[in-house]
């Protein structure tokens, strides 16, 4: 990781750090050549592939699941047989643990469930909150198995009251879905499951085809492909929000333990070689002994080529006092934020910015990605500034309700006349005008 003993350095990179971009991978750009033989950009392809599905659904929908994943599904649709033998074949012990992970979390989005149906203010005024019908979540796999995301997409969405949850996650070479994201799925209570992948996936969902059923709105992580894909239907459908690479950011003190945090950043890094990490630290000393802590923690860790790649591109950053390293987080605005260090509590209410604080040594993100409660879907590459962990409300509805009486358009109506004739619209003026003659009433009574 790169030292920086500037504080004014580290908030001039940190401000202009780079933001999640769609279109511009070299590596991208190969692997879409290797595939499809073209030089096509992300966006034309995705465009491509989110035409073809529209227009031609499932056969679209086969051909590129071919093409792209190199498997072929007549059936695109996972059986509940299937789901249950997955369920009762899954290891006990991870079983038991996706159980408790789903209980913990269940219990948490209950707890965060603002009162749904029709609830008024006062006499006229009021708001109905409904869940929505349908939605879809996405679910990484083909090489390996996300059981967690399920959990954590699928919970919030059932504790909201959705009516119906799709499922949908890429097949492996032998055309199956993991049986550990399936179990989870049941778990969850997921309704239907399909086995498709990337952009023809989150087109299936976005308009729907002769298998898949539209959604009002596509949740969960994916490659690039999926992210771009889900930018480009937003507005068909809603979306949670645009994932880029996992990310930490850890404010640490010479009270903080250099074991845990060099773990820490390296768990992170393992996720992907663009994944950011950042520990900003009022001590020298400790900065020091957390690089040397890294480069042990390296040699043991299984996946320590991919972290390293990431790690090489963070920040090791020593500033003067706590304050400067709360500047720095609300200016990055982390998906995860760390606090190793003393009073940790006391500085929470300090964070303007970020997709989920973790307070104190014993609070790992680790814990967050799979047992804690709150959703690990958060937002990231700054996006924190604007965006909220996916919860229980992004599953709700809100309808306001505004139930007048005479009395109260006699007091504000003519208020109300004045604002629409200033804006030239006098047929809006009208219809309130109109009740407020007394005329009209003798006429109507």
């Amino acid at each position: 990781m790169r030292r920086i003993n500037s504080y004014s350095v580290a908030e001039k990179l940190i401000a202009e750090r780079r933001y999640l971009q769609l279109d511009d991978s070299p590596i991208v750009a190969d692997k879409i050549q290797q595939i499809f033989n073209e030089a096509l950009s992300p966006y034309a392809l995705i465009e491509r592939i989110l035409k073809d599905v529209k227009e031609e659904g499932d056969s679209a929908v086969r051909n590129y699941t071919e093409k792209i994943d190199q498997v072929s599904i007549q059936s695109f649709e996972v059986s509940k047989e299937e789901i249950n033998r997955a369920y009762e074949h899954l290891d006990a012990k991870l079983k038991r643990a996706l159980e408790i992970a789903a209980d913990r979390i269940r219990q948490y989005h209950i707890a965060c469930k603002p009162n749904t149906g029709i609830n008024f203010i006062n006499p006229i005024l009021g708001r109905q909150i409904l869940p929505m019908e349908r939605i879809g979540i996405y679910v990484p796999g083909g090489t390996a198995a996300y059981p967690s995301t399920v959990l954590m997409t699928a919970i919030p969405a059932s504790v909201a009251g959705v009516s119906e949850i799709i499922m949908v996650s890429p097949p492996s070479k032998e055309g199956n879905i993991p049986e550990p994201t399936l179990a989870a799925a049941k778990i969850a209570q997921v309704h239907r499951i399909f086995k498709i992948g990337g952009a023809q996936a989150i087109a299936s969902l976005a308009y729907g085809t002769e298998s898949v059923p539209k959604v009002d709105k596509i949740c969960g992580p994916g490659n690039i492909f999926v992210t771009l894909a889900k930018k480009m239907v937003f507005g068909t459908v809603n979306i949670d929000g645009l994932a880029g690479p996992s990310e930490i950011f850890i404010v640490a003190d010479d009270s903080a333990n250099p074991v845990f945090c060099a773990s820490d950043l390296i768990a992170q890094a393992e996720h992907d070689i663009l994944a950011p990490c950042v520990l900003v630290t009022t001590s020298s000393s400790l900065a020091d002994i957390i690089a040397e802590e890294i480069d042990r923690q390296l040699i043991e860790t299984k996946r320590n080529y991919i972290a390293q790649k990431a790690l090489e591109h963070g920040y090791i950053v020593v500033v003067d006092d706590i304050e400067q390293a709360i500047n720095l987080v609300n200016i990055y605005a982390a998906e995860h934020v760390s606090l190793m260090c003393e009073r940790a509590s006391e500085i929470v209410p300090k964070i303007k910015n970020a997709g989920c604080i973790f307070v104190g040594e014993y609070s790992p993100v680790a814990f967050g990605d799979y047992m804690a409660g709150p959703s690990h879907v958060l937002p990231t590459s700054g996006t924190a500034r604007f965006s909220s962990p996916l919860g229980v409300d992004d599953f709700l509805k809100t309808s306001d309700i505004i139930k007048s009486d005479q009395a109260t358009l006699q007091e504000f109506g003519e208020a109300a006349i004045s604002i629409a004739e200033n804006e030239k619209l006098y047929g809006h003026a009208k219809t309130i005008s109109i009740r407020l003659e007394k005329s009209y009433y003798e006429k109507t009574r």
